[in-house]
């Protein structure tokens, strides 16, 4: 028996995602005290096997809500506990950049490995760490990618675009985008000076009268993707639009890139946004699937 846990404002992503599993959806009553911290109820009758879908878009309360959840959980008689985070933040951090850094993706790693039995999720961060299960040592770490759902969903939308990723750490994403529909792609060259000052150097590529989507995994203050726009258009771009994995979209992050002059914005639903036009849910489906745990 297996049962699908998620909080209240992820509850219409949990009803799809328990549909898709034919799994019971219980969700996770919570209460904010005067001083700031919460209190959780979960059913007071757990079976063995349960997934809890919690993305970490602003994350760091969520954290203490993941501790607390996967520790009652436990108590309450889940034998297989996994996490479905459609976007897991601080996976960025994975060196030390600079004396003294905390590499959070190593320690929240950790700690996710120390919480839950499975972790599955949709294009993290990852460079210098080959995959999730370097991520959460010991335990069963599971990356899917989006990608290639843009770059089919970009490929009914804009025939024959050029694909060009912001930077050279999208280039894996911008690859598997382009593969499927066999659309061509580029990626530029980033500088960044400040979480709102970037660089952007375009690719050796002629734009000039092409319909250019600009792709990438996360977008969240949208200045790169800003740049990247301005810098297309001023070589004869017909057209631009945005596609990303991870919609955060900070602040006045869309506006920006409207005024910068881009067309559409495209996001996935692994961070809900107005923006989103491709579901992961499906995926997130078969991953659990994967686990086997309900034949155990």
């Amino acid at each position: 028996m297996s049962l699908l846990l998620a909080f209240d404002d992820e509850a219409a992503m949990a009803r799809r995602l328990a549909e898709a599993l034919g799994w019971p959806l219980a969700l996770i009553e919570r209460h904010r005290f005067p001083d700031g911290e919460s209190r959780l109820r979960l059913p007071p009758r757990l079976p063995p096997v349960v997934a809890l879908l919690r993305g970490l878009q602003q994350p760091d309360e969520k954290i203490v809500q993941l501790m607390l959840v996967s520790a009652g959980a436990r108590e309450l008689g889940a034998q297989r506990l996994a996490l479905v985070c459609p976007y897991l933040a601080y996976m960025r951090q994975d060196i030390e950049f600079s004396p003294g850094e905390v590499v959070s993706q190593r320690h929240l790693g950790r700690a996710l490995a120390a919480w839950f039995d499975a972790v599955i999720t949709v294009d993290p961060h990852l460079h210098r760490v080959p995959t999730m299960d370097d991520v959460v040592p010991g335990r069963r770490g599971i990356a899917l990618t989006a990608a290639p759902l843009l770059g089919d969903w970009i490929a009914r939308q804009v025939p024959g675009a050029l694909l060009i990723g912001p930077d050279e750490e999208a280039a894996q994403w911008v690859r598997a985008a382009a593969a499927r529909p066999g659309l061509s792609h580029a990626v530029c060259h980033k500088q960044r000076h400040g979480d709102r000052d970037v660089e952007v150097a375009l690719p050796d590529v002629d734009v000039a009268g092409r319909s250019v989507v600009l792709l990438d995994d996360v977008a969240s203050t949208g200045r790169t993707l800003v740049q990247a726009t301005r810098g297309v258009l001023a070589r004869g771009a017909a057209s631009v639009d945005v596609a990303v994995a991870h919609g955060l979209f900070v602040g006045d992050a869309v506006e920006q890139l409207r005024v910068a002059g881009v067309r559409h914005v495209w996001s996935t639903d692994c961070v809900p946004h107005a923006s989103n036009v491709v579901s992961v849910v499906p995926m997130l489906a078969a991953a659990l699937a994967s686990l086997r745990w309900s034949d155990a």
